[in-house]
């Protein structure tokens, strides 16, 4: 158990230290910290500078502790991103853990603006995502190991196994986005129309309704 948890925090560091020294999707910082400004009005890439800062700023405990899975999907997802951590603003890097209950589903998603990396803490999960070309690249992980999401490509995370399931991401920006396709789609606001989801997915308007009323 003591190794496990050794090797579940050197992981995470490497994680850390890898997305933000060669594949971080945000611009390069210009000072040695932006603390996020929430309150300042200016509208730019990222959030304005604040004047004081401390180290609260730099810190968060949210990922310490798993989240309840008691909802439709079996899953929650826990972001540790510029929103939560006002220190993380230009340096390009967030983080978000991942709990599943038996039959858990992450559902298929896309980051727009970062890479993911998935560090399975336990349990195991089947993980995957789809090309442009239609391709489905899918692996079943065990705790220890890793699977590499890319920028922008859906994917999703389904936990198979008869345990809970834990992961830990790694992103590579400050604010990664996230886009769940079928809410995106069915529950848009203002809505996507009944004629475009029912010719895109060859379903009757009577159905499109059906899944709309669902995800409302």
């Amino acid at each position: 158990m003591v190794a496990a948890g050794k090797l579940y925090v050197v992981v995470v560091m490497l994680l850390i230290a890898t997305i933000s020294n060669s594949v971080s999707a945000d611009p390069d910082m210009l000072q040695d910290i932006c603390v996020a400004d929430y309150n300042n009005g200016v509208k730019m890439n990222g959030f304005a500078c604040k004047e004081n800062f401390s180290a609260s700023d730099f810190f968060f405990t949210g990922l310490a502790t798993p989240q309840s899975t008691n909802n439709t999907l079996g899953s929650i997802v826990t972001f540790a991103h510029v929103l939560q951590i006002p220190g993380l603003n230009t340096l390009g890097v967030s983080m978000a853990r991942l709990d599943f209950a038996p039959g858990g589903l992450n559902q298929p998603h896309a980051h727009p603006r970062a890479n993911e990396m998935l560090f399975v803490v336990y349990g195991e999960l089947d993980a995957g995502f789809i090309t442009t070309a239609n391709v489905l690249v899918s692996k079943t992980i065990r705790q220890g190991e890793i699977f590499t999401f890319p920028r922008g490509l859906v994917h999703f995370q389904i936990n198979n196994g008869k345990g809970p399931a834990a992961a830990i991401a790694a992103f590579s920006s400050q604010y990664p986005g996230r886009e769940d396709i079928a809410p995106s789609l069915f529950a848009s606001t203002p809505p996507v129309p009944n004629s475009v989801l029912s010719k895109a997915f060859q379903i009757s308007y009577q159905e499109v309704n059906a899944i709309k009323s669902k995800l409302a």
